[in-house]
């Protein structure tokens, strides 16, 4: 996933709308950059392995007619950068292909990159050598290719770019003759470009000037894989512990003597169950479809989805497309711990729907480091009310929603979270108590949040290594979370009842794609959730599985028979996840789990 960009011109590109231009794709992702451009006798690429900024100002000065140009939040494909060449071909894309495979099983080219873009580039060749005509391309590209794909595809030797979208995350505006092109339209709107329009599957065909030669330079200077290889090591997966605890639970629900502030009264019963008021009890849709009805356009998108790929905003975007009748934008916010099947799930659903994603991407560098940093002061002084701070960068997300509104005029965010996803215990472990008065599923109100980062402070002074730099990073992330106004926004789910089987069931539609190492479908595309599940469980013996359980067995969702059948398997360890986070933060896999393992537990 990335941002493209480009300008064609008749006389030489002006350097500062080309430097907008890329200033804003870069807000998708700044893992590797390249461009293409037109030279005096070739049309030259140029590729590295860090962000667009840099390459630009490492080719100051560059002169051209045709510019075009990426900043790449890597994907599939770790080695090969974009724009992927070959055979006279260029492409830069936008999204994810997800049947890559298959599609190398249907044309007679030979696949020679690791990268998936390198399909489309494929499906074109065979299209033109078979005599295909080049305005019904894109149309024969997307029959092919499934996942999300916006695309420039410049064949030089034809003098033609063609440019193409399944989801609409592809604009093309003009300031007289020069055209201009983006993956997003606010960049276009500050350029001044007139007659914007979103650019969709039938594409458009322009002229550029033609050459026979594509000639390609690369710069590759990272030293670290962003996506690390997935290795299986016998001795490391059985050092994963998964115990069957003895644990006096309650009689009603599931939740065992350990967790932070429960009583039982004399039939066995939690005050956790005696104090639980119905949360999945949906008011009439009708009230919903009547609190949207201002903020309908006839024309264009109306509302902002945040996106998470994960299960629950995945079924909330579809009902919104088709239930509610809204025309949304999907914004997705990536701070390093999204893995690559969240990610091909956001390109499934935004293919399949034709919904327009934004990607908002931090420094993935970064903000790994950041958790890395304070992984290792919870390790010197392991206290289980303290794992949460290894979420903590995550919560930019909601700043980010601001600035999707304001880049669209979009006023109206709709969000899909589960009413269920309650977890006292995160807060509990630290010394908070649990309020069964509150109402959303996080913690709000200005005394609530100063007692908690009170109690956090106590424990960070136990660990000196938690005052680290990414602390800004922490609390500014919580205060956009906690404090901060939130205008114009409706939970899905306070109007459909949340319901598993349905859910699942609709998500079948879209080839939704599940875990190889576990059979839940939540938070599977959660980078971090594996990791800090086994924290639970090796320490506490219950994870959130058996809190999110318990309330569906409150709401009469199941019985807790077949809730404790489900927290049996769902609880084990995930050796595929927990290795692919430890391996994202550069952290010994065996000194973690080893340290981990040795923690004193909270039941005999």
């Amino acid at each position: 996933m990335c941002g493209i960009f480009g300008i064609f011109s008749a006389n030489n590109v002006n350097c500062k709308e080309l430097n907008l231009l890329a200033h804003h794709a870069r807000q998708r992702g700044s893992d590797s950059s390249g461009l293409i451009a037109l030279g005096e006798t070739a049309y030259q690429v140029y590729r590295a392995d860090y962000d667009i900024n840099r390459l630009l100002r490492n080719k100051k000065g560059l002169l051209s007619r045709v510019i075009a140009g990426h900043s790449r939040l890597i994907t599939n494909g770790q080695q090969d950068n974009q724009p992927v060449v070959r055979d006279g071909i260029a492409v830069i894309h936008n999204g994810i292909i997800v049947n890559e495979e298959e599609i190398w099983t249907h044309v007679d080219v030979e696949r020679t990159l690791q990268i998936d873009s390198e399909a489309i580039i494929a499906v074109a060749l065979q299209h033109l050598s078979g005599g295909g005509d080049l305005n019904a391309l894109p149309s024969e590209i997307l029959s092919k290719c499934r996942g999300t794909i916006s695309c420039a595809l410049m064949i030089p030797r034809l003098g033609k770019v063609c440019l193409f979208s399944n989801n609409g995350s592809l604009y093309l505006g003009s300031i007289g003759s020069t055209k201009y092109f983006s993956s997003e339209r606010y960049p276009l709107e500050m350029l001044g470009c007139s007659s914007i329009e979103q650019v969709w599957a039938d594409g458009i065909v322009l002229d550029i000037p033609s050459s026979e030669v594509i000639k390609v330079r690369d710069d590759q200077r990272r030293t670290g894989d962003l996506i690390p290889a997935f290795k299986n090591v016998a001795d490391e997966e059985r050092m994963l512990q998964y115990h069957k605890h003895d644990l006096r639970r309650c009689t009603k629900c599931l939740l065992p003597e350990t967790m932070p502030y429960i009583s039982f009264d004399e039939e066995g019963v939690c005050n956790y169950c005696n104090n639980y008021r119905p949360r999945n009890n949906p008011k009439p849709k009708s009230e919903l479809f009547d609190l949207v009805e201002p903020y309908r356009r006839e024309n264009g998108p109306d509302c902002i989805v945040p996106f998470s790929g994960g299960r629950d905003s995945c079924w909330g975007l579809h009902l919104i497309v088709n239930e509610l009748k809204m025309k949304p934008i999907t914004y997705t916010y990536d701070w390093g711990m999204v893995t690559d099947l969240g990610r091909r799930n956001i390109s499934r659903m935004c293919a399949e729907l034709g919904v327009e994603n934004i990607i908002v991407a931090d420094d993935i560098t970064k903000k790994r480091h950041n958790i890395a940093m304070n992984l290792r002061a919870w390790l010197k002084s392991p206290h289980l009310g303290m794992i949460s701070i290894l979420t903590a960068g995550d919560k930019h997300f909601f700043r980010h929603v601001e600035t999707v509104k304001k880049q669209t005029g979009i006023q109206l965010n709709l969000w899909g979270v589960n009413p269920l996803e309650v977890t006292h215990f995160k807060a509990g472990f630290l010394g908070v108590p649990p309020d069964f008065e509150e109402k959303r599923v996080y913690m709000h109100g200005i005394s609530k949040q100063l007692n908690y980062q009170w109690l956090r402070l106590k424990a960070m002074i136990k660990s000196p290594g938690y005052f680290n730099r990414s602390l800004w990073d922490t609390i500014s992330g919580e205060y956009y979370r906690s404090f901060t106004e939130k205008k114009d926004y409706y939970h899905i789910f306070d109007y459909w009842r949340w319901d598993e089987k349905t859910c699942d069931d609709a998500l079948k539609i879209y080839d939704w794609e599940l875990a190889p190492d576990t059979s839940t479908t939540w938070r599977i595309g959660d980078g971090t959730a594996a990791f800090y599940n086994y924290l639970y469980y090796t320490v506490a013996g219950f994870t959130e599985h058996d809190t999110f359980r318990s309330n569906q067995i409150r709401e009469g969702q199941i019985t807790r028979k077949e809730a404790l059948a489900l927290v049996e398997d769902e609880n084990r360890p995930r050796y595929q996840n927990i290795r692919w986070y430890l391996d994202s933060l550069g952290m010994d896999y065996k000194e973690v789990i080893g340290v981990v393992n040795s923690i004193p537990k909270m039941y005999q």
